[in-house]
């Protein structure tokens, strides 16, 4: 009886073959909405406004995190546009949608009346403007998208393939 060893090259199945794809597309669909909401939130006190809007926070919490919430939201869109600490962007991005969401909901339980603010706006609407539904919905998309990025990072033109981190 003989060892032999199977040099035959493994052919790629289809998910092996379209995973670093769709890990791209969620990469830089994650990062362009991430960049957007931080761009719409300019000047801070639109952003300010916004996180005020949910009565969550005392007033100098509020507004550190509208001064902050846009520049996170930068950082983490350049990590993802980079491919750099490609996990944990797409971990800190889904719980970041999370948050969101329990924010809206919050919202939603609480009777108020806002815009979500995520897209610059923010503050007090009519009740008929309110767009909860559609606001949670979109966050969830959003945040399954950072969820497979944190599963499967391993994508094309990611820094972390240079740095040998996801092959």
């Amino acid at each position: 009886m003989t060892d032999t060893i199977d040099d035959t090259p493994k052919t790629p199945t289809r998910w092996e073959t379209i995973q670093p794809w769709v890990g791209l597309a969620c990469r830089l669909g994650l990062a362009a909405v991430l960049i957007t909401a931080a761009v719409t939130k300019y000047p801070p006190a639109l952003s300010i406004q916004a996180v005020e809007a949910y009565d969550l926070f005392p007033t100098e919490v509020a507004r550190l995190i509208g001064y902050t919430l846009p520049l996170f939201e930068l950082a983490l869109a350049l990590l993802l546009l980079l491919g750099l600490a490609t996990r944990y962007a797409g971990a800190i991005g889904a719980i970041l949608m999370v948050a969101f969401i329990a924010g809206i909901v919050s919202a939603m339980v609480r009777g108020l009346s806002i815009d979500c603010g995520c897209f610059g706006g923010g503050g007090q609407v009519d009740p008929g403007e309110t767009t909860y539904g559609l606001s949670i919905a979109r966050d969830i998309a959003f945040g399954a998208m950072g969820a497979f990025i944190a599963i499967w990072p391993r994508s094309p033109f990611a820094l972390d393939r240079v740095l040998g981190l996801y092959r």
